[in-house]
């Protein structure tokens, strides 16, 4: 199983961390060698010296009132053992835990120091236990709770540096959806607002080609449509025949194919193209199934909407002509549904056809695509129904949903409209 890979903030405060962990290790060690360097070279010959002082204030042979003199005035332990005085000090070793002899021979006094007089006794001086209820102030917490502090100040601050990659990709999204009227709000002076400034300027140039492109589509469809009228008008002074049924019906096709495309760019913007009104979509629905011939499916108590009728009717009448085109020797005519989604609403229509392959149904509302290329145009249209849907669905802040029935195919236009 392939694990999710983190974030980019937690991965450089995961590197931040790292470098820490590595910089304590380096100096540490760093350290520890300096200081194992300054005792052999400094501490250890001073102590030493300090220490054979010591044991030679105690006499010869040692005196155990000075050994307990010693310890009262100096954090040591002192052990006397020799042929004449035995002293084992009056105060605790500093590891406590430990067991104090293992046997006579063994000096089990941590961190000690021996030395031997010369009249045979072995003097042994270490470090004493710290005197009851003193605890190292804060232990292991202290430098945890930094850690932790350090650890979430660094997120918090790799947050702040990183945020403009929301930003980013949020309007490289609204970008791709082809919304061009926000840019990405990333005010920043660094690499990553500059970035953000490039990708508008790249999103406002493609916006501008765009606009481009659609304005002269509008222009020429314009120009298509009085060269066509004087076409019908004068196929119709043709005499009747299969000839002029052919003209006719070739003149109307491109006729329907103009309206489409304007149509499909005026929807381009969005809700800016509708005529909203009340609307009560279950006549809307009942009427247009009256009119195709299929069954209506209306889910009580939904009331009216703001919404395009006209819009919504050109939507119905595609899906209508659509499962006609396709379903027609379907055994059950098609049903044409409205229906309550959780809070939103589902218009659309099911057929009992053959549906289409798995792969197609991304495709089917794309401009002129059609799942069967061997068709002809005649026979599969020229592939700008489902794209209208699209367009309308989108207008209304919605989306539409492609899927196979099993058998057929059901689209939905899912929306949450405004209540009246």
């Amino acid at each position: 199983m392939k694990l999710p890979r983190l974030s980019l903030r937690w991965r450089l405060v995961g590197l931040f961390l790292a470098l820490a962990l590595a910089s304590t290790v380096v100096f540490l060690g760093g350290l520890q060698r300096a200081v194992a360097a300054g005792w052999q070279t400094w501490a250890q010959p001073l102590l030493g010296d300090y220490v054979d002082r010591l044991a030679a204030d105690l006499g010869s042979p040692p005196d155990p009132a000075r050994a307990a003199a010693l310890e009262a005035r100096l954090p040591v332990r002192v052990r006397i053992e020799g042929p004449v005085v035995r002293y084992d000090g009056s105060r605790a070793p500093y590891e406590e835990s430990r067991r104090r002899h293992r046997d006579d021979d063994d000096d089990s006094t941590p961190f000690a120091l021996v030395r031997t007089t010369a009249d045979g006794h072995r003097i042994t001086l270490g470090l004493a236990a710290p005197p009851d209820g003193w605890r190292p102030r804060g232990g292991a917490w202290v430098p945890l709770t930094v850690l932790l502090v350090c650890t979430a100040l660094a997120y918090a601050l790799v947050r702040r540096w990183l945020a403009p990659l929301d930003a980013i990709g949020a309007g490289a999204e609204r970008y791709g959806r082809g919304r061009f009227d926000t840019p990405i709000a990333a005010r920043r002076g660094d690499e990553l607002g500059r970035l953000a400034d490039r990708i508008d300027a790249m999103a406002a140039s493609l916006h501008g080609m765009l606009q481009a492109q659609r304005t002269q589509l509008l222009a020429v469809s314009h120009e298509l449509r009085s060269p066509l009228t004087r076409a019908r008008l004068n196929a119709e002074l043709l005499p009747d025949g299969p000839e002029k049924d052919a003209v006719v019906r070739d003149l109307a096709e491109m006729r329907d194919l103009i309206a489409d495309l304007l149509e499909s760019e005026r929807l381009a913007a969005g809700a800016a193209a509708l005529t909203t009104e009340t609307v009560d979509l279950g006549a809307l629905v009942r009427e247009a199934a009256a009119d195709a011939g299929a069954k209506p499916s209306v889910a009580a108590g939904l009331g009216t909407v703001q919404a395009d009728p006209a819009r919504l009717g050109l939507l119905l009448r595609n899906l209508l002509a659509n499962a006609r085109r396709h379903a027609a020797d379907a055994p059950r005519p098609p049903v044409l549904f409205l229906r309550r989604a959780d809070e939103a609403l589902e218009l659309g229509l099911r057929d009992f056809g053959p549906g289409v392959p798995p792969e197609a149904l991304a495709h089917l509302a794309e401009p002129f695509y059609r799942p069967d290329s061997a068709r002809t145009r005649a026979a599969g249209g020229v592939g700008l129904g489902m794209h209208l849907c699209r367009r309308v669905a989108e207008a209304h802040g919605g989306t539409l949903v492609v899927r196979n029935a099993a058998p057929g195919l059901e689209v939905v236009m899912r929306w949450t409209p405004g209540a009246d």
